[in-house]
C-alpha cells in the first residue's frame, strides 16, 4: 500500500481542443451492433432488424450517439454475413428493407444516427457476378470482376502464388469447367466462399459508387469499411512467405523496423527483439487503396458533410493508418494498437500519444475501440496473465480468465478510453460486462476459420446478449431459441438485473458518457500528467483530471482532487484520506487550496 500520494510534477500538453465546426462523429460514441445476437424478434434463435428496432431505445438511455450495425445483407451466411449475395436488399435471416427503413427511422427519431457495414474486399460466391463468371471463360468480362488466374506447374495444377487465407488454409481454389476438367483458380484472401473483388476493374468501381448511393438515399449516416486495406493488390501477385492475421499480438502504436527483407519473411525480429507480425505483404496496404476512398469521400459529399466513413484497416505503424483519415479520403479508422494494448501504465501512454500526434498531422480525430465481434472481449482479454494485447480465442481446455480481476480491468480501461479526445466504439454487451463464452463446445461453433483450421474462432464474442434474467434465453428470444448456447450464469449481466444499481456496470457505463458529454471530452485537449508513481497514468482533458491505476496496490490520492467518477469505489482510511485501489480509473476535477495555486498546471 503507498502511503504517500503520488507528487504531481508538471503538465506536457499533447493536443489542443478541437475548434471550429465540429461534424458528429469527430466526438461520436458509436455502439456496435451484431444483428444476430442482438434481440430476436420472432422466436428463430437469430437477431433481427425488428429486434434491433424494439431495443434501440436501451442505447438512447445508455446515452451513445450512433450505432453501427454489422452485415444484414443478403447472403449464405458462411461467414455470418460478411459474404454478401447483394448489397441492395436484406437477407430473410434479418427482416425486409421495409424493416430496414423502420430501424432507421425509428433511431434517427431518438437522435441516434446510423452507420451500415460495407463489404467490398469481397463477395459471397453465391452472388451473380460470381456465378456469371463461373459460366464464363477465361478473359471474359465476367471473370475480370475478380482474381482468376491460371495455375502454375505442368497442368496448372498449382496455385498461381503461395498466399495463404486469413482463415488459414491456401487463399486459392480451383474451378472446373464445363466439361468436368479443372479450370482457373479464383482468389479469397478469406474463406473459399468469399471470392475477392478485382479493384482494378472499372465496373467494379462503378458498382460500389451505386451500392453507396443507394443506402444514402434510405437515410444511413456513414459506413464502416470492412478490410480497407486489402481491396488493392500488388501488381503481378507476388509471393511473399509471411502469414496475414487478423490483429498481431505485436501491433504496437510505436514505429518499428522496415518492411521486411527481399526473402519475404515478414516474421523477422523488430529492433526491440519482439517478432515484427505488421500485414505487410503485398495484398494489404497498397498506395490504390486511397484511390478508391479519395472517390467513395466525393460520393458521400453529394449528400452534405456530416457523412462519415470508418476504415477497419490492420495497419502499423500508426502513420501509416493516418493516411486513411486525410482530408480528402475517410473520416476515421479503428485504433487497433489502442486495442491490442496491455494494462501496463507506460506502454498505453505511448499508444495514445503517438496515435494522436500522427492523426493531428493529417487534422483527423483519433477513434479508440476496446472490443468488437472479431477478438476476445476485453473484460476476460485483461483477465488472463498477459493483462490484455490481442490474445487468440479462448477455449474449454485453455487456461481461464479471471472474471473478476477482468471486469475490474475493463471498467478501468474504459473509463480510461472514454476520457479520451475523439470518437470512441462500444461493442455490444460490454456495458453490461459482459465476459467472452470461453467453454463453448466444437461442435456449435460456427466461424469458418474452424472448419479452415484456423483455431477456435470467433464466436466466443458473438453469443446473444442477455436482457432479462429470468426469461427464456435471459429475454434475447422469446422461445428460448439461440444461435449459440448462452453461459448458465449470465443471468447475473441481464440488463434488468443491473438497473437502478449504482454499482452495475451498466450504471457505471450510463454515469461515464453523460459526464463525457458533460465536460465535452470528445473535442477536448490532452495533457500529460507526469507522476513519481510508476505504473499510474495520468492525463488531464479541460478540466477532467484521469488517473488509471494499472499496479497491484492502491495509491493515495493527491488531497487537491474532487472525485468524479471511479471504475470501482475508492478506499477511505480513517484518517479521511482517499486511496485509488488497484487496477482503478478515476475521473477528477481539481480544486485549489492555497490562493493562485494550480496543482495541476506547469510548473
Amino acid at each position: 500500500m503507498s502511503a504517500s500520494a503520488p507528487a504531481i510534477c508538471t503538465t506536457r500538453p499533447i493536443s489542443v481542443p478541437r475548434t471550429g465546426t465540429l461534424q458528429w462523429w469527430h466526438t461520436a460514441v458509436i455502439y456496435q451492433v451484431y444483428p444476430r445476437s442482438f434481440a430476436d424478434s420472432d422466436g428463430d434463435g437469430m437477431g433481427d432488424l425488428p429486434g434491433i428496432t424494439a431495443r434501440l431505445g436501451h442505447l438512447a438511455r445508455l446515452g451513445v450517439d450512433a450505432l453501427w450495425l454489422s452485415p444484414f445483407y443478403t447472403s449464405p451466411q458462411a461467414d455470418a454475413g460478411y459474404d454478401v449475395a447483394d448489397y441492395r436488399d436484406v437477407d430473410p435471416l434479418f427482416g425486409t428493407l421495409a424493416d430496414a427503413d423502420a430501424l432507421l427511422e425509428r433511431a434517427h427519431q431518438l437522435g441516434l444516427r446510423v452507420v451500415v457495414d460495407l463489404v467490398p474486399n469481397h463477395t459471397s460466391d453465391a452472388h451473380v457476378w460470381f456465378q456469371a463468371a463461373l459460366e464464363a471463360a477465361p478473359g471474359s468480362p465476367e471473370r475480370e470482376r475478380y482474381l482468376f488466374r491460371d495455375g502454375r506447374g505442368e497442368n496448372g495444377e498449382l496455385p498461381p502464388n503461395n498466399w495463404l487465407s486469413v482463415f488459414g488454409g491456401p487463399a486459392w481454389s480451383r474451378t472446373t469447367d464445363a466439361d468436368g476438367t479443372p479450370g482457373q483458380w479464383y482468389l479469397h484472401l478469406f474463406d473459399v466462399r468469399q471470392p475477392d473483388l478485382n479493384w482494378g476493374n472499372e465496373e467494379v468501381s462503378a458498382e460500389f459508387r451505386d451500392v453507396l448511393r443507394f443506402w444514402l438515399d434510405r437515410g444511413v449516416d456513414g459506413f464502416r469499411v470492412d478490410v480497407a486495406h486489402g481491396l488493392v493488390k500488388e501488381e503481378g501477385l507476388p509471393d511473399w512467405a509471411g502469414h496475414s492475421s487478423m490483429i498481431s499480438e505485436h501491433e504496437s502504436g510505436e514505429e518499428t523496423s522496415a518492411p521486411a527483407d527481399d526473402d519475404g519473411d515478414d516474421d523477422e525480429q523488430a529492433d526491440d527483439g519482439e517478432v515484427d507480425l505488421r500485414n505487410n505483404g503485398p495484398m494489404w496496404n497498397q498506395p490504390g487503396v486511397h484511390e478508391v476512398y479519395r472517390d467513395w469521400h466525393a460520393v458521400l459529399a453529394e449528400y452534405g458533410a456530416d457523412k462519415m466513413l470508418v476504415a477497419e484497416a490492420w495497419v502499423s505503424p500508426l502513420t501509416d493508418l493516418a493516411k486513411y483519415v486525410r482530408d480528402d479520403e475517410m473520416h476515421q479508422a479503428f485504433n487497433f494498437a489502442f486495442l491490442a494494448s496491455h494494462w501496463h501504465a507506460e506502454e498505453m501512454r505511448g499508444v495514445i500519444e503517438h496515435s494522436v500526434q500522427v492523426n493531428d498531422t493529417v487534422g483527423a480525430p483519433t477513434t479508440w475501440v476496446l472490443s468488437n465481434h472479431d477478438v476476445v472481449r476485453h473484460a476476460s482479454r485483461l483477465g488472463l496473465p498477459s493483462a490484455g494485447g490481442n490474445v487468440e480465442p479462448v477455449g474449454p481446455d485453455d487456461l481461464q480468465p479471471d472474471a473478476e480481476l477482468g471486469l475490474r480491468r475493463a471498467r478501468a480501461a474504459t473509463l480510461l478510453m472514454l476520457a479520451l479526445p475523439g470518437s470512441a466504439y462500444l461493442y455490444q454487451g460490454e456495458e453490461l460486462g459482459l465476459p467472452e463464452h470461453t467453454t463453448l463446445p466444437p461442435e456449435v461453433r460456427e466461424d469458418p476459420t474452424v472448419a479452415r483450421g484456423g483455431g477456435l474462432g470467433r464466436d466466443g464474442c458473438r453469443v446473444p446478449l442477455p436482457w432479462e434474467a429470468a426469461a427464456p434465453a435471459f429475454g434475447f428470444s422469446p422461445t428460448g431459441a439461440s444461435w449459440l448456447p448462452q453461459p448458465e450464469g449470465w443471468a447475473r449481466y441481464a440488463l434488468d438485473a443491473q438497473k437502478g444499481d449504482p454499482s452495475s456496470t451498466y450504471e457505471f457505463y450510463r454515469r461515464a458518457l453523460r459526464t463525457r458529454r458533460d465536460f465535452a471530452l470528445g473535442s477536448g485537449g490532452l495533457a500529460w500528467i507526469d507522476l513519481d508513481r510508476p505504473g499510474v497514468l495520468g492525463l488531464a482533458n479541460g478540466e477532467l483530471v484521469v488517473l488509471a491505476n494499472t499496479t497491484g496496490e492502491q495509491v493515495r490520492l493527491p488531497e487537491d482532487l474532487e472525485p468524479l467518477l471511479s471504475s470501482t469505489e475508492l478506499d477511505k482510511h480513517t484518517d479521511g484520506a482517499l486511496f485509488l485501489p488497484a487496477d482503478t480509473t478515476l475521473w477528477a476535477t481539481r480544486v485549489h487550496p492555497e490562493p493562485g495555486r494550480k496543482p495541476f498546471g506547469p510548473d
